[in-house]
């Protein structure tokens, strides 16, 4: 029978051997950094700040913009728990990140960050499908400004923000609207006033009900689907942030 120092020292043993399971994440490069917090409303770095890190979202929903000449805000993304903001080739970071609700975040060191990714064959498709997903996104985006009507892009906005929730990729009856009128009027291309009138439009055609101040309920979802000129999620891979990507040979 093993002694009881015996037994620790198997099991210190044991517990120095890598597991092959354990296989380095980007979320566990970004686990061992501590927490910061942000309140709504606070930039967590402004567009043309020097690009020294690079974050990871724990908690909460922040808006990403840019700023055109003549002062009116460009909304270009809304990022949640898990995306990675301020990756980029440039020395600068190319938009404004800002809280909408409080939010948690973790920040690596870019420098430190480029170097872990070089040196992991593990880490690198992990970050090469983010960076796909990213590109899906804007590609998205592009088609909804250019080709969508306004209800179009209203109801393509709350189907993307339902399945950004959802851990399966599919449209939550139950949908958290945290940001506001303006946020999804600087992001749509439309005025607050366009917004509003087809929110309440689809609400008072049954497509959606208001549950609080920041939810609303999906009644038909299968109608919210059609009227943003769409086919359904099930045959839409783009419309879910899956990552699918395979790392190039």
């Amino acid at each position: 029978m093993l002694s009881q120092d015996s037994i620790a020292a198997v099991n210190h043993f044991v517990r120095q051997v890598p597991c092959e399971a354990e296989r380095p994440t980007l979320q566990g490069l970004f686990s061992r950094q501590p927490i910061e917090k942000f309140e709504a409303g606070t930039a967590v770095f402004w567009e043309g700040d020097e690009a020294d890190h690079v974050f990871e979202v724990v908690e909460g929903v922040l808006r990403i913009y840019k700023i055109l000449g003549d002062g009116r805000r460009v909304i270009t993304g809304f990022m949640y728990p898990g995306d990675l903001i301020g990756v980029s080739l440039k020395d600068r970071y190319l938009y404004t990140a800002e809280a909408v609700t409080r939010i948690q975040v973790r920040r690596f060191a870019r420098q430190r960050f480029q170097e872990e990714i070089n040196r992991s064959p593990e880490l690198r498709p992990q970050l090469f499908a983010r960076l796909c997903d990213e590109m899906a996104a804007a590609q998205d985006q592009m088609v909804l400004l250019a080709r969508k009507s306004a209800e179009e892009r209203v109801c393509s906005f709350l189907l993307l923000i339902s399945r950004r929730l959802d851990r399966d990729g599919q449209a939550l009856r139950v949908v958290e609207v945290p940001m506001t009128r303006l946020d999804m009027a600087d992001y749509l291309g439309l005025t607050i006033e366009t917004v509003s009138r087809i929110m309440t439009r689809l609400t008072s055609r049954g497509v959606i009900s208001p549950s609080g101040r920041h939810a609303i309920i999906v009644r038909k979802s299968d109608k919210l689907t059609t009227l943003a000129g769409e086919v359904e999620a099930d045959h839409n891979p783009s419309a879910a942030y899956t990552h699918q990507a395979v790392w190039p040979n």
